[in-house]
């Protein structure tokens, strides 16, 4: 019980308790993935492995659903997840310079996380703000009409906390 690397000895309690929940039926894996990823924020190896032993499925199916859905994270998200709306009503306002100005200011890519665990992007979809746009979203914070010198100012103010 030392460590996540997915030794057949290791038990996360929290992992365990998910599972629980459901039997040992494959089509339960998205819904166990979605309280996965809700507890963890992301989908990590060693937790594959262990659903792919619970569900009785190969390893590299469940990997095929998580890499399948957007909703699904191999990778952890910053403190800060940042996702800048690429849909229609955002991209034809202006919502790519946004996402050039955010990725510029943090010094990452999109599905990157900065090296301090502070910040990760994304570009999303449609998120049903479209009379606002252009949209991002920092957690659950909403910012619409945004400027690239909106972003510089939004931006400056979590840097510094």
């Amino acid at each position: 019980m030392n460590c996540k690397c997915g030794c057949e000895n290791y038990k996360d309690e929290k992992l365990e308790n998910i599972l629980q929940k459901y039997n040992q039926d494959k089509g339960n894996l998205i819904q166990i993935l979605n309280e996965v990823q809700v507890q963890y924020g992301y989908i990590p190896k060693y937790v594959q492995k262990r659903i792919s032993e619970y569900l009785d499925m190969p390893m590299a199916e469940v990997y095929g659903v998580i890499t399948f859905y957007a909703r699904f994270t191999l990778k952890p998200k910053g403190r800060y997840n940042i996702a800048v709306c690429l849909g229609t009503a955002c991209f034809v306002k202006g919502s790519e310079k946004i996402l050039d100005k955010v990725k510029e200011k943090l010094g990452i890519d999109v599905g990157e996380t900065t090296e301090d665990g502070k910040f990760s992007i994304e570009a999303t979809r449609c998120i049903g703000a479209c009379g606002l746009a252009p949209v991002f979203t920092i957690n659950d914070e909403v910012y619409g009409k945004a400027t690239p010198e909106m972003v510089d100012k939004i931006l400056d103010k979590y840097i510094n906390e």
